[in-house]
């Protein structure tokens, strides 16, 4: 398994012959030249995970790819094609199986209604298996082996990402949902799951492909 993060909660993942790309949002553009996707998989509705200005873009360049959206993005977001991922369903792409997990994005604040998320879990024969929760951490998978860590937003703080991360007790993590920190902000937060879980941390903000080793 490689793993390209492209910014924010976009990551690249190539595993089994296949290309996945988990939520271009518009708090990066790193993944608008990307081509030859077997798939987009969008975990909830937000912009910051589906860029309404540009993931229409992003389908045409890619007509081979499959999209899989979290089953309220179809109404909220204009897109050229895509089929709904409901929590609890799971699909299949070549020789990868994307299991739908969660349900509900984390509580923001009780004045704002909860919308749809679905946290995605990447597995296949012989490889690694990989979390990307999207904005929750009320579900916990077993079986993790590398966790797509959200780092901050507004419906989360550092004592919750160190408990959610403890749960899923991955080997691997790297950051996610990074767009709203700055670099201290980051450095602190990463530092604290290195030292407060049993995972070992990679830093892929520079956009390098990192392949996932035992």
């Amino acid at each position: 398994m490689q793993l390209t993060h492209l910014g924010h909660s976009a990551v690249l993942i190539e595993v089994a012959d296949r290309r996945i790309l988990i939520d271009p949002g518009n708090f990066s553009t790193a993944w608008h030249d990307v081509r030859d996707l077997d798939a987009i998989l969008v975990t909830h509705q937000h912009p910051d995970h589906v860029d309404p200005e540009h993931v229409g873009a992003l389908i045409d360049n890619n007509p081979q790819a499959q999209v899989w959206v979290e089953p309220q993005v179809l109404k909220a977001v204009d897109l050229p094609r895509g089929e709904g991922l409901a929590a609890d369903s799971s699909i299949e792409l070549g020789g990868v199986a994307v299991n739908a997990v969660g349900g509900l994005h984390a509580i923001i604040h009780r004045d704002i209604p909860q919308i749809g998320n679905v946290g995605l879990v990447i597995s296949a024969e012989g490889e690694p298996t990989l979390f990307h929760p999207g904005d929750s951490l009320a579900t916990v998978p077993s079986g993790i082996d590398v966790l797509a860590a959200p780092l901050y937003g507004p419906w989360a703080a550092m004592k919750e990402t160190v408990d959610f991360a403890r749960a899923v007790d991955a080997t691997h993590g790297f950051p996610i949902h990074d767009g709203l920190l700055h670099e201290r902000g980051v450095t602190l937060i990463y530092g604290r799951l290195e030292a407060m879980t049993g995972m070992t941390m990679h830093n892929l903000r520079d956009g390098r492909p990192w392949t996932v080793a035992d």
